[in-house]
């Protein structure tokens, strides 16, 4: 059983942190022993030497002008004489910067770890060095960080020069796991055919990628920090060969691609939406065959489009089913909230469950899935101080779902597309939140309102899949491209912005009512799934 001496030391009288660190050192197995607050060294060495401890935690919480003189003299007085024991301090950021450059504490503890941090370093006797690599798979990587959910944030600059110094400054941050590469359009079209390339265009949306060489130095530039994860979206042409760029050179973490976009439907590309079906469900074989996680983004583009809320539930569970039909085992599901930004808390915790219920009806011994969970772009205001409102807000809610993964998306996005420090900046917030929340959070699934609008949604959702199902009956309609492309065409699938597009349909209309999105009629009344479903 290892031992823990705590003291506050110098004029120091405050004693918080240190006892409640040393009270999480006993709830590990470590005996502790606090001698009180102001110590002096001749105090410290005279406890040492009385209790033999295997680690020394000392505190101080003053100034850092006066920290640095006195951390000397610690030096001297006291670590220089016992170099078999480990070293610790707890204090401020500005003294612990000061304390880094004497080389004597083997940690440094500043408030802003999380309560899993402290514990690691409880558990392993270390911290964590540069030379530790944290895991460098998406299963392992998820395991390693439980019960706290991955950090992922989207991240391309207008320079290639920009992004991969850019990706060093957040590995180096230590607070993002996964690293998403955000490519310029060019790059997802055209990567393959440079000459088809609009110059004028190049940057535009994220980084301009135009050599395998560029994605790998990419990837370099995440050596170092925490070594986080890197993956990037599926391109919306040759998507099989640029899947194996992404594999070989940034070791992608997981595909993500849509199933029924990325085509003529958004203009993405030039591709009819039964190729573009086909070509997305071999993408999803391909990375399946390959033990590669799956994402398949598909429910929020039709939320996005204003879609009512049982539409992109029963998208939710129809992307899942196609993943898990093509082999994949492990499943990345994106649970995009305040999307469309109307839609309130309570209607989007409904709406999210109903979908988590479906989706996880699929779990066997070979699917199962990661729920991911992000905030919404399009509801964050332009002003950054009620941007990072809305997203500590947002992430309060998405922990009902206990993620494994939370997408973070910068307080910043309205305005401007987020740069390092507005990552970090971004990503604190995000984690304070998920600390408190893994503290102890009230269970909000349990409101009858949001118990009742799931119920409502999973049946919903239930009839669109059935009405799905009725157009192939010869084989399984929820993975037959012509079946899915023509429930769009229909309408069982619809958006209203989806108006005026040859493969949709368009025609269907909705309204917000007591803040969920609902299908209606011509005249504004609500239509119940089963009435819309009959009028096509």
């Amino acid at each position: 059983m290892k031992k823990i001496l705590g003291a506050s030391i110098g004029s120091c009288v405050h004693v918080a942190g240190v006892i409640n660190f040393l009270n999480l050192a006993r709830e590990q197995g470590y005996m502790t022993d606090f001698i009180g607050s102001a110590c002096g060294f001749e105090k410290i060495n005279q406890a040492i030497e009385t209790s033999q401890p295997d680690i020394v935690a000392v505190s101080y919480r003053l100034s850092p002008e006066s920290a640095y003189s006195l951390l000397v003299q610690f030096k001297k007085q006291v670590a220089d004489r016992h170099k078999e024991i480990s070293f610790i301090l707890g204090s401020t950021k500005p003294v612990a910067d000061k304390a880094a450059e004497l080389g004597i504490f083997d940690a440094l503890f500043t408030g802003e770890e999380t309560k899993q941090e402290v514990l690691n370093y409880l558990k392993k006797g270390e911290k964590k060095k540069d030379s530790q690599k944290p895991p460098q798979s998406l299963a392992q990587r998820i395991m390693f960080s439980s019960p706290v959910p991955l950090l992922r944030h989207h991240f391309g600059q207008p320079s290639l020069a920009d992004t991969i110094k850019g990706i060093e400054e957040i590995a180096d941050s230590e607070i993002i796991d996964v690293v998403s590469i955000g490519p310029d359009q060019n790059t997802q079209e055209f990567f393959f055919h440079p000459e088809k390339m609009d110059p004028d265009q190049d940057g535009a949306g994220g980084v301009p990628l135009r050599s395998e060489g560029d994605f790998q130095k990419l990837y370099e530039a995440t050596r170092r920090g925490n070594f986080p994860l890197m993956r990037c979206y599926s391109g919306t042409n040759d998507m099989i060969a640029l899947a194996q760029v992404l594999a070989d050179h940034i070791h992608n973490a997981w595909c993500a691609v849509p199933l029924c976009w990325y085509n003529e439907l958004d203009n993405r590309s030039e591709r009819k939406i039964t190729q573009s079906i086909a070509e997305n469900q071999q993408l999803m074989q391909w990375h399946a065959e390959r033990g590669i996680p799956v994402e398949v983004n598909e429910s929020h583009h039709w939320s996005l489009r204003y879609s009512p809320d049982s539409v992109a539930v029963a998208a939710a569970y129809l992307a899942a089913y196609n993943a898990k039909k093509m082999g994949v085992s492990l499943y990345v599901s994106q649970y995009m909230f305040n999307t469309p930004p109307e839609t309130t808390f309570t209607m989007d915790l409904a709406k999210m469950l109903a979908k988590v219920e479906l989706i996880e009806s699929l779990h066997d011994e070979n699917f199962t899935s990661y729920r991911q969970t992000r905030s919404g772009l399009y509801s964050y205001p332009t002003d950054y101080d009620a941007g990072k409102g809305q997203l500590a807000s947002s992430t309060m809610l998405q922990m009902q779902l206990k993620p494994h993964i939370v997408h973070v998306v910068a307080y910043c996005e309205a305005d401007h597309a987020a740069k390092p420090a507005d990552i970090i900046a971004s990503s604190k917030i995000v984690k304070k939140v998920i600390s408190n929340c893994l503290a102890g959070c009230p269970d909000m699934k349990n409101d009858a309102k949001v118990q009742q609008r799931k119920e409502q949604l999973v049946e919903q959702a239930g009839m669109i899949i059935e009405k799905m199902k009725s157009l192939d009956s010869q084989g399984d309609a929820l993975i037959s491209p012509e079946a899915i492309a023509r429930a769009i065409k229909l309408g069982i699938l619809d958006a209203p912005h989806l108006e005026g597009t040859q493969a949709g349909c368009g025609k269907i209309r909705t309204l917000f009512v007591d803040g969920a999105n609902v299908a209606v009629d011509g005249q504004g009344k609500i239509l119940t799934e089963q009435e819309r479903l009959a009028a096509l």
